[in-house]
């Protein structure tokens, strides 16, 4: 019998640190706002550490029900946690990740003001993500869904007297709630169609139904809405505007929201729901090529930011389409362990690019960088591992993952591959483009911060946000969780080594329950070679040598194009750097399309905004508001207020006047009663 494991103290221990330091923090020394926030966090990670220890001993899938929580009529929700495979991998990611942020937040914000309120949100998000990947059912997954929203806009926003920054966390929270509205209304059809929001009885309705390839059906219009759902929250095309603009949030906030956690909210949906998915291939189709348009059209903006923080979040757009692709082509497995690395080293590169900011006194274009290599080597060395890893140059995690990905994707359409394979060498081109900018050639920045020795011990003593101290290297407070997902996105994609390359992948073998076992009918037509087949598919003997050959020759070509991109990058930014201005002059009108985002913000505002401002402006506020629901109570009062002021005069004081009334009074009364007779006769 499996043992109670009390799933509930994992999302609940940072919560308890919210509160603490959101109730009290103000009181409270910044060490001690550190320390509750540190012990709370780093509890959670630690118990769900021990959980995974214990995992091979459990009944999996492991369900716990904290209480009762919805009935009407007989449609039921319980108030439960769930426990798998996919949702272990998930949890260990969101609180390791999450606790190594945390840690590297104590410097960054050390002299920032509201220090006890950020990490009191930072809890709070941890709380509302744990929530999201441990729900038994669809509607604790929303309350986590609509949670890390509302978490995210705090701290986006969370320099909230500059005008950026809570206009950027108002964009996130309203986009997101577009995506959000195709999430409920799934949720009602759910409801409606199989009684029943908890994965178990949906996925069991579902599993016996027929794939919907001749047109259109219930699973398809579900799969599609689940689909809007995770293209508002990972910043998918047509939703995906937020994310640039949620650079405006503190540097930590922007490792912890669009590496690890948040944004990858929507990749795990679609996984989680494979059972629906697999049966909709209309809209798996769906997935696959907003997924692919996605990484291509955002790789290719990234190619011109010259922020530092606003390459790498169009970078998490272009990583997150790859994730997608994996899941549109059924790949599930393969977007899952892209998520894995994808937070090891895109956490570990917003950390650095953080790490670089504070060296630099807060300048993040890097055209004012340059020249860094040495006077920040502990960044410079694990940003450097960090690019290697996106760009997916062997033996790095990144490598692992990508290539999954586009050999699965070559396994569906040639298009998709070749797409990817552009993206591969853009991504590629634009991190070493980042990379030669930031750490190589003369220092272009101001020769103010040059001008104090980084050994100095002002430098090098107690945390600091305060970017006063000249060129320097950050504290280590921050340069340990650095070291920490260095290390991870050197050696983190080694579980997922394909057998072509002498590995056995075993991070497949272990979600194999998860993507196989629920729904055998359908697997055969999605096992393709050099994919590991679930247990009861599986056959003695090597993988046919044709198929490991060829997938040798794609993970050849997906490498050359990582080198391509970092040989071009070294060519315009290190050994011709006047190339790449010659090259914007020469291309003049593309180029200046995709510096500013090929205007998409600009249409979006003309389009959609700009006229629904106008509307509520106008019709609704002037027209309907002011004119007429305030006017009819405005000019309700104003008569009542004029009656009255009548009625008011009448009474004058004077005795005459008042025996005047009278006797008309009576006169009217006379009048009445004779009229009342006249009519009588």
């Amino acid at each position: 019998m499996t043992p109670n494991l009390h799933l509930w103290w994992i999302p609940l221990l940072p919560l308890i640190g919210a509160a603490i330091n959101g109730l009290f923090g103000k009181k409270f020394s910044r060490p001690a706002v550190a320390g509750v926030a540190l012990t709370f966090c780093g509890a959670a990670f630690a118990y769900a550490s021990y959980i995974a220890s214990r995992f091979s001993s459990l009944a999996i899938p492991y369900s716990e029900t904290l209480a009762h929580w919805m009935r009407a009529g007989s449609f039921q929700v319980d108030f439960a946690f769930y426990l798998d495979q996919l949702s272990l991998v998930m949890l260990l990611v969101v609180t390791g990740v999450g606790f190594l942020i945390h840690i590297y937040s104590v410097g960054y914000m050390w002299e920032e003001g509201g220090f006890y309120r950020f990490f009191s949100y930072l809890n709070l998000f941890m709380f509302f993500m744990l929530m999201l990947v441990l729900g038994s059912n669809y509607l604790v997954m929303f309350i986590g869904w609509e949670g890390v929203g509302l978490a995210s806009y705090l701290l986006i926003g969370f320099f909230f007297l500059r005008d950026s920054a809570a206009a950027a966390g108002k964009k996130a929270f309203i986009v997101n709630r577009i995506g959000d509205f195709g999430f409920l209304i799934a949720l009602f059809l759910m409801i409606r169609h199989f009684g029943s929001l908890d994965f178990s009885p949906v996925f069991q309705s579902v599993a016996p139904m027929s794939a919907e390839t001749g047109a259109a059906g219930l699973l398809t219009a579900i799969a599609l809405l689940l689909m809007v759902g995770a293209a508002g929250k990972s910043a998918q095309i047509p939703l995906y505007v937020w994310l640039p603009d949620a650079m405006e949030g503190p540097t930590p906030v922007s490792a912890l929201i669009h590496a690890a956690t948040m944004v990858t909210a929507g990749v795990y949906m679609i996984s989680r729901s494979h059972v629906i998915f697999e049966r909709a291939p209309m809209a798996l189709t769906v997935v696959a090529v907003i997924g692919t348009l996605t990484a291509l059209f955002a790789a290719t903006i990234g190619i011109t930011q010259t922020d530092i923080k606003k390459v790498l979040a169009y970078s998490t757009i272009s990583q997150l389409g790859y994730m997608f692709l994996a899941c549109g082509v059924a790949a599930f497995s393969a977007a899952i362990f892209h998520l894995m690395t994808h937070a090891f080293f895109k956490g570990l590169l917003f950390l650095a690019a953080g790490s670089v900011i504070h060296a630099v006194g807060g300048e993040q274009d890097m055209r004012k960088m340059g020249g860094l290599r040495k006077k920040i080597p502990w960044t410079f060395w694990t940003m450097t591992i960090g690019t290697i890893a996106i760009a997916g140059i062997p033996p790095l995690a990144g490598f692992f993952s990508k290539d999954e990905i586009l050999w699965r994707a070559y396994q569906a359409s040639w298009v998709y591959w070749l797409i990817g394979l552009i993206t591969a060498f853009l991504t590629s081109f634009y991190m070493f483009r980042l990379w030669f900018l930031t750490f190589t050639g003369e220092y272009r920045g101001s020769q103010d911060a040059q001008r104090h020795d980084a050994d100095t011990p002002a430098a090098a003593s107690v945390p600091h946000g305060g970017h006063s101290h000249g060129v320097h290297e950050s504290p280590m407070v921050m340069i340990v969780p650095l070291v920490i997902l260095a290390v991870l996105s050197f050696v983190g994609g080694w579980i997922g080594i394909p057998g072509s390359l002498g590995g056995k992948n075993q991070f497949d073998k272990f979600l194999a329950p998860v993507f196989h076992a629920s729904t055998p009918a359908l697997n055969s037509a999605h096992t393709m070679p050099g994919e590991t087949a679930p247990p009861e598919q599986q056959t003695e003997g090597p993988e046919p040598q044709t198929s490991r050959t060829t997938e040798l020759i794609f993970t050849g070509i997906s490498v050359v194009a990582a080198l391509l991109g970092l040989g071009l990058a070294w060519l315009l930014y290190s050994f011709q750097p006047e190339l790449p201005q010659r090259i914007a002059d020469t291309l003049n009108g593309l180029y200046t399309t995709v510096l500013n985002k090929y205007y998409v913000d600009d249409i979006y505002a003309a389009v959609l905004v700009n006229p629904l401002l106008a509307i509520s402006t106008n019709v609704l506020w002037h027209g309907v508001d002011q004119n007429v629901i305030d006017a009819t109570l405005n000019n309700s009062a104003d008569g009542a207020r004029q009656l009255s002021d009548s009625v008011r005069h009448m009474q004058s004081g004077n005795i005459r006047s008042y025996a005047g009334w009278v006797a008309a009074g009576a006169a009217a009364v006379i009048c009445y009663m004779v009229w009342l007779g006249v009519r009588a006769q």
